[in-house]
C-alpha cells in the first residue's frame, strides 16, 4: 500500500470512529429512568441529604415527601439492593464519592434489614473484598450527567435502546427517579401479591442456609455512621415487610432490632423500628411496599425525624 492510499485509509477509519463516537455521545444524552434501574444512582448533583440501604428502602423511601415534609430540604435516595449496595467498603467509599463534600447539616437515614447486613458464610474470611463485584466498585464518578463511564461499563445492550426506550415515550414498570426513588407499578391484587411472596418467601429461605449476620457488613454500616454523623444527623429506619417475610426474619436473627438498637445507642444516633406493624402496609411481592403505601410511610418516618430534632432544640 503506498503513501496516499495509506492515508486515505487512515482518514476513513479516523472517520468512523469519530462518526461512531458522535453518535454515542448523542444517544447517552438520553438515558434516563427507563434506562435501566441503577443509572440514575450515578448522576448528579452532589446531594447533602441522603438515604441509603437496598431494594427495600429504594422502594419505601420516597424524596418528594421527605422534601415536602422537612422544608428546605433535598433528599437524594442512594439505596439499589443487596447486591449493590450492602452495607460494607465498597459502599462507604461510593458515599464518599456520591455526598457533597461541603455538607455540614445533613440529614441521612440508613435503612436496614437483616440481608443487608449478610454475607454468604463461605465469604466471611475472605481476603478478597466480597463486594468487587458491585456496579458501585469500578466507579469513579457518580455525579455526571450524563455519565458515559456508567453507561460504558454497565450498559451490556446496544445504546440504541436508550433512545427507543426513553421516558417521553412512556414509564417503565421499574422507573427510577431522577431523586433515586425507584417507583415500581405492578398488579397489586391480593392474588397478584401473593403470588409473588411465595416466590420471594422461597429465596429468602435459601438464603438462610448460606447467609449470616457478617461483622464485615456491622463494621462497614459503623463506619458509616461515623462519618455521616460529623455532617449531619443520622437516623437509621428499619423497614417492615409482609408479616410471613418478617417471620422469616426473626427466625433468622431473632434479635436483629436489639442488635440495632445497641449500634444506634452506641454512635449516639436515633434508631426507628416500625417492624412490629406490617399490616399497616401493602407490599408488592411481600418484601417490598407498594409505591403508595411507601408515601405513607416516609411521610411517618419525616414525622418522627420532624420530632427529633424539635426536642433537640
Amino acid at each position: 500500500m503506498n503513501n496516499f492510499n495509506m492515508k486515505r485509509f487512515l482518514f476513513k477509519i479516523s472517520f468512523y470512529i469519530v462518526a461512531v463516537v458522535a453518535v454515542l455521545l448523542f444517544l447517552g444524552t438520553y438515558a434516563d429512568g427507563n434506562t435501566d434501574d441503577n443509572y440514575r444512582h450515578f448522576i448528579g448533583p452532589e446531594p447533602s441529604n441522603i438515604i441509603l440501604g437496598d431494594s427495600r428502602g429504594a422502594q419505601a423511601m420516597v424524596p418528594f415527601v421527605l422534601n415536602e415534609k422537612i422544608k428546605g430540604r433535598t433528599f437524594n435516595n442512594f439505596a439499589l439492593n443487596i447486591g449493590d449496595s450492602p452495607y460494607g467498603q465498597v459502599y462507604f467509599e461510593a458515599l464518599k464519592k456520591k455526598i457533597n463534600p461541603d455538607t455540614k447539616d445533613g440529614i441521612f437515614i440508613l435503612t436496614v434489614d437483616p440481608w443487608c447486613l449478610s454475607l454468604d458464610k463461605s465469604l466471611e474470611h475472605s481476603k478478597d473484598d466480597p463486594d468487587k463485584n458491585s456496579t458501585m466498585a469500578d466507579m469513579h464518578f457518580f455525579n455526571m450527567t450524563p455519565n458515559y463511564e456508567y453507561l460504558l461499563k454497565h450498559y451490556p445492550r446496544s445504546w440504541f435502546n436508550i433512545y427507543k426506550e426513553r421516558e417521553e415515550i412512556g414509564k417503565s414498570a421499574t422507573y427510577l427517579h431522577k431523586d433515586g426513588w425507584m417507583e415500581v407499578s405492578v398488579d397489586v391484587h391480593p392474588d397478584s401479591v401473593s403470588a409473588r411472596a411465595v416466590k420471594k418467601i422461597e429465596g429468602y429461605t435459601n438464603l438462610l442456609q448460606t447467609q449470616k449476620i457478617s461483622q464485615f457488613r456491622l463494621n462497614g454500616f459503623v463506619d458509616m455512621i461515623k462519618y455521616l454523623r460529623d455532617k449531619g444527623s443520622v437516623y437509621i429506619v428499619r423497614i417492615p415487610a409482609f408479616k410471613g417475610m418478617m417471620e422469616l426474619e426473626d427466625r433468622y436473627d431473632p434479635n436483629f432490632s436489639q442488635r440495632i438498637e445497641n449500634i444506634a445507642k452506641e454512635n449516639g444516633v436515633k434508631f426507628f423500628d416500625l417492624s412490629s406493624n406490617p399490616e399497616n402496609y401493602t407490599y408488592t411481592d411481600g418484601n417490598h411496599m407498594y409505591k403508595e403505601s411507601g408515601k405513607i410511610f416516609t411521610a411517618q418516618i419525616a414525622d418522627s425525624i420532624l420530632s427529633d430534632r424539635k426536642n433537640l432544640k
